[in-house]
């Protein structure tokens, strides 16, 4: 476990930066009227200090403070009542929850180091028959194997200490177990598509590149054009007699020609 000693500001006015000191009082101190100093608590500009390894035991501490502007030094305060670990009041366990294949892995941070873990898992559905499992700090990780494919598992966790403290529990955290093919299905799906594609437009490449005139035709057949595009259009302008050009026929005659020929004009 961390212990640290908080305490409020003073309200009279500094002109400088205001320092903190902390003392204590241990079992034999009480008796000799002794206050030690607490060694991370020492000019602090912070209102909080770290005293975890001034309050190592189970029996009762008293704790003070006090406040230090330039040369003045204010009274010393002191906390009543005396502290003992043994009433901390524990915090809820930073929590996070994954799924490998059909594994539940529940990951805890930050935990003391005497502590065990009590972790509560069920299934959707199945809230009354939960299943706690108990594991000491220091595991860090607790796997929870072979459960259902496609069921949904919820998980909330609580600190115990010596039996006696407990903290809160997290919120509830479900995940979906997505069963132990999982880690290796999408990526070999995804792997395979790929490779039918690429050997798919291969196959296409090489045919076009390598395609017979004979066979390209019997394979692409070519339509042939709509009437609509053929340039070779019959087009018949209808003229009015008035507009027909008026011919006669012409005899021409020479020497040379004895026959005479038809010319028309």
């Amino acid at each position: 476990m961390r212990h640290f000693l908080r305490w409020h500001p003073p309200q009279a006015h500094c002109d400088t930066a205001l320092l903190y000191s902390a003392q204590f009082q241990g079992e034999f101190e009480q008796d000799s009227g002794k206050w030690l100093n607490a060694p991370e608590c020492q000019l602090v500009p912070q209102t909080h200090c770290n005293v975890t390894e001034d309050v190592n035991s189970d029996s009762d501490y008293n704790l003070r403070v006090r406040a230090q502007c330039g040369s003045q030094l204010s009274s010393w305060t002191e906390l009543s009542p005396p502290f003992n670990r043994r009433d901390t009041v524990l915090t809820v366990p930073k929590m996070s929850v994954t799924v490998v294949g059909d594994t539940l892995q529940v990951t805890f941070a930050e935990l003391p180091r005497t502590a065990v873990i009590s972790v509560t898992v069920w299934k959707r559905g199945d809230e009354l028959q939960p299943v706690v499992y108990s594991m000491p700090a220091e595991q860090v990780v607790l796997h929870v194997a072979a459960l259902q494919e496609g069921a949904e598992y919820c998980v909330r966790a609580h600190t115990v200490l010596h039996a006696r403290l407990h903290s809160g529990s997290t919120d509830a955290e479900c995940v979906s177990i997505t069963g132990p093919d999982a880690a290796w299905k999408r990526p070999t799906t995804v792997t395979m598509t790929v490779i039918a594609m690429a050997g798919l437009l291969f196959a296409v490449f090489w045919s076009v590149v390598h395609c017979r005139a004979g066979t390209c035709q019997t394979f692409f057949h070519k339509e042939p054009s709509p009437r609509s595009l053929d340039p070779d259009w019959d087009i018949q302008v209808q003229v009015s007699p008035e507009e027909a050009e008026l011919y006669e026929p012409i005899h021409v005659s020479s020497a040379e020609d004895p026959e005479p020929r038809r010319v028309g004009a």
